[in-house]
């Protein structure tokens, strides 16, 4: 009997490893974005995740919604300082996503200031 309930958890675990790993290391689509930066925020109440929005658009009616995982401190930075400035983001869809990852598919892994083409600075 302890073997089964061995044999059972063992196998629930190799299929939840695996599943963590097709879709930490198997990406959906890449790409780049750009827009306004018009939100960017640690939320959460046990797992804070980064969470973002870009309005890809004058009127606001296209955002773009992503997450940025912990261990881009660079983007993380980077992103607080161009808070409300045009910007081009490179990012990484997955398939899926885990709740201490954040809240969405799309996560950015670079990002770059862009002269805004509907405002002259």
């Amino acid at each position: 009997m302890k073997k089964i309930l061995f044999i059972i958890l063992g196998s629930l675990l190799a299929i939840y490893l695996l599943y963590f790993a097709f879709v930490y290391y198997v990406p959906y689509s890449e790409g780049t974005r750009a827009g306004e930066l018009i939100k960017f925020s640690n939320k959460g109440v046990v797992f804070k995740t980064w969470e973002g929005e870009i309005s890809q658009g004058i009127s606001g009616a296209q955002i773009f919604q992503f997450s940025v995982l912990d261990n881009e401190e660079e983007v993380i930075d980077k992103m607080n300082e161009l808070q409300g400035r045009y910007v081009k983001v490179g990012y990484v869809e997955r398939y899926s996503t885990f709740f201490f990852w954040g809240d969405t598919k799309y996560f950015i892994n670079s990002v770059e200031e862009e002269p805004s083409p509907f405002f002259n600075k």
